[in-house]
């Protein structure tokens, strides 16, 4: 029998409580208790030198907000040795989904390090970290959200870790699709009725229902996902014309 794999993930944060609370929950939580997760949470703070523990100092230059400085994080991360690559969360990495989540799910380990303030000071970026991660063209106050974003998208693609290993698989983006609508009991609420297919016992038939409602689905909240696949297979539009679907499909230019 192999030996489950355990995952190690390193987080550099100012807000090392922050992070530490999310990753004691729910099943980030269980797969650390249960040793599939090793999250290791480190502070920059302690590796300063001066009473105030300072992080951060104002930019050479001028100009608004501070600039974490370099001493602390590269005399951490030394200190440390975590798990390479190591990313910088920022807006100008490449954008983190679930091909990337994917990726990092498959390695020993990986470390991220969240930067506050007006960021991180460029000698940083060019010679202690590995490459940077971004989760979108948004601005926010620090990198601890998006880390979390990553460690739980990532930890849940752990073997063990979600518990049931067909989870993963029917999710949104598993298959370039969104996933299909999903209903349980009861049968009826307020005169809106489950699927008949759903309640037929008919396994194929609830199989490629379903796999119409994720075309279908995808269709008509991210069509670009469609067309990155090359649009639809005959094979799609026999599914979705099985279902009713595909006359309403072809009011859509998913070529």
């Amino acid at each position: 029998m192999t030996e489950p794999r355990t995952l190690r993930v390193d987080i550099f944060t100012i807000f090392p409580e922050m992070v530490d609370s999310f990753a004691g929950e729910s099943v980030i939580g269980r797969g650390r208790r249960d040793g599939l997760l090793d999250v290791r949470v480190h502070d920059p703070r302690d590796a300063t030198t001066d009473v105030h523990r300072t992080v951060d100092d104002a930019p050479f230059g001028g100009g608004a907000g501070m600039v974490m400085k370099p001493e602390p994080l590269f005399d951490l991360v030394e200190a440390v040795d975590p798990p390479r690559p190591l990313f910088y969360l920022s807006p100008s990495g490449r954008i983190f989904d679930q091909t990337m989540a994917e990726e990092l799910a498959g390695l020993d380990g990986f470390s991220l390090l969240c930067g506050r303030y007006e960021g991180v000071d460029e000698r940083v970026r060019e010679h202690l970290v590995d490459g940077e991660i971004s989760v979108g063209d948004m601005v926010l106050a620090g990198g601890e959200v998006a880390a979390l974003l990553i460690l739980e998208t990532v930890g849940r693609l752990v073997p063990g870790v979600l518990g049931n290993s067909d989870s993963t698989g029917d999710e949104s983006f598993s298959d370039g699709l969104l996933e299909y609508p999903h209903y349980t009991r009861p049968g009826e609420y307020r005169g809106w009725q489950v699927p008949e297919v759903l309640r037929s016992g008919d396994h194929a038939r609830v199989e490629r229902w379903r796999r119409a409602q994720a075309l279908r689905r995808t269709l008509d909240d991210r069509p670009d996902l469609i067309a990155a696949r090359g649009g639809l297979t005959e094979d799609d539009r026999r599914q979705l014309d099985e279902f009713d679907l595909l006359a309403e499909t072809d009011n859509r230019s998913v070529e």
